[in-house]
């Protein structure tokens, strides 16, 4: 199963950051543009386990996808998990760490995916899907670098 892992440090207090990621409107903070993705749902300022938050994006050909998630597991402050119960995956499992380090946080995301074993499935991450992922966390990274470089 596609496996990846990213650590970013984020200058920022542990508790700044868990403000930040446990709100689920500034999903659209660190989501590359052209991926033309909205949130189609109401969320509250802070995730809780079992929130569902449903999705509207166009990750290839301007063809829309809907996705939904759920908020499965929270340890405040310390980690969360998203899984998607509707969408383009087989799998989406979705880990968010953060750890202090120093004057701020190790945020990790560990992703386990999979979109499927047929031929389709296949080809589509050989060509397609493997690389877009690396795009999305790579943009999410300048994203968050940006974001978290100005004090707040």
């Amino acid at each position: 199963m596609p496996y990846l892992k990213q650590q970013q440090y984020l200058p920022v207090s542990p508790e700044h950051a868990w403000k930040f990621f446990s709100n689920p409107s500034n999903l659209n903070a660190v989501t590359p543009p052209g991926l033309d993705f909205r949130i189609t749902s109401e969320v509250p300022d802070s995730m809780y386990e079992g929130l569902m938050i449903t999705y509207s994006l166009k990750p290839m050909l301007k063809v829309s996808l809907t996705w939904w998630t759920e908020i499965t597991h929270i340890v405040e402050g310390k980690y969360f998990i998203d899984e998607q119960r509707k969408g383009p995956y087989r799998i989406w499992h979705h880990e968010h760490h953060f750890e202090p380090k120093g004057q701020g946080v190790l945020m990790t995301d560990i992703l386990y995916y999979d979109i499927g074993k047929s031929f389709f499935g296949w080809l589509a991450g050989r060509i397609f899907v493997h690389r877009r992922v690396r795009q999305i966390f790579a943009y999410r990274r300048q994203a968050l670098e940006k974001y978290f470089s100005v004090p707040r």
